[in-house]
């Protein structure tokens, strides 16, 4: 195995938080580095216009530049899969196998894949988004065998502006959900800045709790053929292999 990794990750235009956040988890990891590709994504609703913003092409071409740079792996760093549906993460990994040759994934596949790799069946959700968006991942995750235990949402149709709340507030987002006692609590957003507040909430509680960012890089890191047990002070997914019904499974040209 080389001993360098890059991991790429296909970020939505308006996201501020995943880039540093990936960096910050990274930083004690020699030989492995992340690299991102953006396309347009300014909006989160049901609305025709903002689930068109998630159509293949532009994802598909960010994701051949990413190819450029021989990543190892490539994740969609997005969370749209929980409103459209796992069924479409999917269907886009396997067009970006297809087009790139290159194994990937996504923050909904690897959310899935950390709940069964955990023996998760009753979780909470934590996000920043709209009432419509929030039923729409709980109706889908129930679907998959996944029952939503408690859920907070703040409303916002973002996406820019998810960067913007404080970590206190995600945190009490966190806490709230955390009085139902789920086996796991989803913090489901990639431009939300859970990843500094999950872990410590996680070792009050007793309870994993799942950020979409830390979830995203496991995934990554562990479809690379990486063990990731080094970065479990981000939380205990990272101690974690990948379940044996993975949602994902690496192909190579």
């Amino acid at each position: 195995m080389s001993s360098t990794c890059r991991i790429g990750l296909l970020t939505p235009s308006s996201n501020t938080i995943m880039e540093p956040r990936v960096s910050q988890i990274l930083a004690d990891t020699p030989g492995t580095t992340a690299h991102f590709a953006r396309f347009r994504v300014v909006k989160i609703a049901m609305s025709d216009e903002a689930l068109g913003q998630f159509s293949f092409a532009p994802q598909l071409e960010a994701a051949e530049h990413l190819a450029d740079a021989k990543c190892d792996v490539i994740a969609w760093g997005g969370t749209s899969g929980g409103w459209l549906g796992a069924d479409n993460d999917a269907a886009l990994v396997r067009a970006i196998t297809e087009r790139t040759g290159v194994p990937a994934t996504t923050s909904t596949l690897a959310t899935l894949d950390a709940f069964r790799a955990l023996g998760v069946s009753r979780y909470a959700l934590a996000t920043p988004y709209l009432e419509e968006v929030q039923e729409a991942i709980v109706r889908n995750f129930a679907a998959l065998g996944f029952t939503c235990a408690a859920e907070r949402h703040l409303g916002d149709p973002g996406n820019f502006s998810f960067a913007t709340y404080p970590e206190e507030r995600i945190a009490g987002l966190i806490q709230e959900v955390a009085t139902a006692k789920p086996e796991a609590i989803a913090v489901y957003c990639t431009n939300f800045d859970g990843p500094r507040v999950a872990p410590g909430i996680e070792r009050d509680t007793g309870i994993a709790v799942l950020d979409s960012i830390a979830v995203t890089l496991w995934h990554a890191l562990r479809l690379a053929g990486r063990d990731t047990a080094a970065l479990a002070d981000w939380g205990r997914i990272f101690r974690c292999a990948l379940p044996e019904r993975s949602a994902t499974t690496p192909v190579t040209a």
